[in-house]
């Protein structure tokens, strides 16, 4: 059996993190829930999180400023920021993406999840590395 991947959920509406938490969790993710930025920080810290999934507009830490406080921690997390792409100016700031809040569905936003939580960073398959530096100083 596989591991469940976890994400970590941020929101300051309780109603949209229980909505949240509940899609995530019936679909087979391990959730972890905050409802605001110092909380979110805290789990991150003590868990292994897969995926971040935080609301762009909080009180006292945006969801701009908690993804990039994370991003310092782990860049390799993906996270998607939930809000109004409008009100961002159409910037993705250090999310690795966006996502309306409100004209969002739910299969969007699973399907989303599913992508982002499985991706992994670094080489691709198939792909050669360079050899290190003494190993091409031998070939001449």
């Amino acid at each position: 059996m596989r591991p469940k991947k976890v994400i970590l959920c941020v929101d300051d509406n309780e109603q949209d993190l229980s909505v949240l938490k509940f899609m995530l969790s019936t679909n087979g993710y391990r959730v972890l829930a905050a409802t605001n930025g110092q909380d979110a920080l805290s789990l991150f810290a003590e868990n292994t999180v897969d995926l971040v999934l935080a609301d762009h507009a909080m009180p006292q830490m945006s969801g701009d400023q908690l993804v990039n406080r994370l991003k310092e921690i782990a860049s390799h997390v993906p996270m998607v920021l939930l809000g109004d792409p409008q009100k961002m100016n159409g910037l993705a700031h250090g999310a690795d993406a966006v996502l309306a809040k409100k004209n969002c569905s739910p299969q969007e936003l699973l399907e989303r999840v599913k992508v982002m939580s499985a991706r992994k960073r670094g080489p691709r398959k198939g792909m050669h590395r360079m050899p290190a530096a003494p190993e091409l100083a031998v070939a001449s």
